[in-house]
């Protein structure tokens, strides 16, 4: 079946009665899928606002200077696709 885009995994409601989320022997119990919304739960603004937050948040590290021994390891990566796409 299917499952859209916005559903999360809830216990089955007699599940739900039990304290843990394991059956005999340590197995999982199994969940259902319910749907939670069928358009985005967080509003325009807020989103907008998250990503600048996000953003603001992760400029700082975008910007540090990488360490020279992983920038080689990168170039060789490169060269090592590039011959492979050359093949």
């Amino acid at each position: 079946m299917p499952q859209s885009e916005h559903q999360r995994a809830v216990p089955s409601p007699a599940e739900s009665r039990s304290a843990t989320r394991s059956g005999p022997g340590g197995t999982p119990v199994a969940l259902r899928v319910v749907p939670v919304a069928s358009r985005p739960i967080l509003d325009a603004p807020t989103r907008a606002r998250l990503g600048h937050q996000l953003q603001a948040l992760y400029d700082p590290v975008i910007d540090e200077v990488l360490d020279p021994r992983l920038a080689e390891l990168l170039q060789q990566l490169d060269a090592d696709r590039a011959d492979g796409a050359s093949r």
